[in-house]
């Protein structure tokens, strides 16, 4: 899940302001976490808070997409999405944009197979993208998660998304000059998956995925979370990834800050104690 968090942080200061190069700083001082961070961490409570169950997780999902999000109403959040978030008796309305995927990253941990993997996705997804190819892309994501977890190859992984969600017929060097920003699932989940399968570390792959273009955080979140399984996160980058997302939650968020706990790491820490994480050193 912290994959997730460090890909969003690094593309963060790229999403309007491409950049078509594996080269730059992974991170800055101005880079910080977005909405797919923060959506990210409540979906993880969710799940901690139901018991990695999907049975009720609906609820608990839309719960602490409201209580957490609105504690961060200024991070980038879509204008459905931000009325959906405020609303009292919130209603799903039919997306699939790319959010579905970004924030899906503790399923493919909470999930014992495959079938649970999808379930969770789909609980946690339809309180808002309830549109097919937002679940979709969802479940793709999770599932690729899983995958990467429970030692599949890069060969098993590709197979099974091609099989069962996208055709994955192009590289990232041969979309790399003309891709464009788009925040549907259709045209931002193969992009983060195939940066994932060409990548040759965790780190390469979300430079790979930064370089893409296009949604650069919301892409390089995506492929970050499946590289964490896949790789494991290096001591040094978790270590820089946990104090920018605290610098930057305090610098772009200070009203917020000021008001509610600033370490939203906590619940990525309790999440990580109970269903795992993987880090570079693992075996």
């Amino acid at each position: 899940m912290l994959g997730a968090i460090i890909g969003d942080m690094a593309g963060s200061i790229y999403e309007f302001h491409n950049h078509r190069s594996k080269e730059f700083p992974l991170f800055n001082s101005k880079c910080f976490p977005t909405d797919d961070s923060i959506m990210t961490i409540a979906v993880a409570k969710a799940i901690l808070e139901n018991d990695g169950k999907a049975e009720g997780l609906e609820n608990k999902t839309v719960e602490w997409m409201q209580k957490i999000g609105r504690q961060y109403p200024n991070c980038g959040y879509g204008g459905r999405f931000y009325e959906w978030m405020y609303a009292r008796n919130p209603h799903p309305y039919n997306s699939f944009g790319n959010g579905a995927a970004m924030r899906v990253s503790a399923c493919g941990w909470a999930g014992k197979t495959l079938e649970e993997v999808k379930a969770l996705a789909r609980a946690v997804t339809i309180v808002t993208h309830n549109h097919p190819e937002g679940v979709k892309g969802a479940e793709a994501t999770a599932c690729a998660i899983f995958l990467a977890r429970t030692g599949h190859s890069k060969e098993e992984i590709r197979s099974f998304i091609e099989e069962n969600y996208y055709t994955l017929d192009f590289t990232i060097d041969e979309i790399r000059p003309t891709y464009e920003f788009n925040e549907t699932c259709q045209r931002t989940v193969p992009q983060a998956i195939e940066a994932f399968l060409e990548s040759t570390s965790f780190e390469d792959a979300i430079r790979t995925a930064v370089s893409v273009g296009g949604d650069s955080d919301t892409l390089a979140a995506i492929t970050g979370s499946i590289a964490e399984a896949f790789y494991g996160i290096p001591a040094n980058l978790r270590e820089q990834g946990e104090k920018q997302f605290r610098a930057g939650c305090l610098s772009e968020y200070p009203e917020a800050t000021a008001k509610h706990d600033p370490d939203l790491l906590p619940i990525v820490k309790a999440f990580e104690k109970r269903y795992g994480t993987r880090n570079a050193n693992d075996e």
